[in-house]
């Protein structure tokens, strides 16, 4: 069974952001603007994205 994946697209700068919510990027494998990463459908990339809904679009 495929598991289910969310494509999350940096779309707004971590300039000026809390230490913590750049971190989250980071750990969400973000780096640079509009790069994009391919996660697992979990609750902990849930909670990570919901941190910092105001700076990702999320897909899928």
């Amino acid at each position: 069974m495929a598991e289910k994946k969310i494509k999350v697209t940096l779309v707004k700068s971590v300039i000026g952001t809390k230490r913590d919510h750049r971190a989250t990027i980071s750990g969400l494998g973000l780096r640079k603007l509009n790069s994009s990463a391919l996660l697992e459908d979990t609750s902990a990339v849930r909670g990570m994205i919901k941190k910092v809904n105001y700076l990702l679009k999320v897909e899928g």
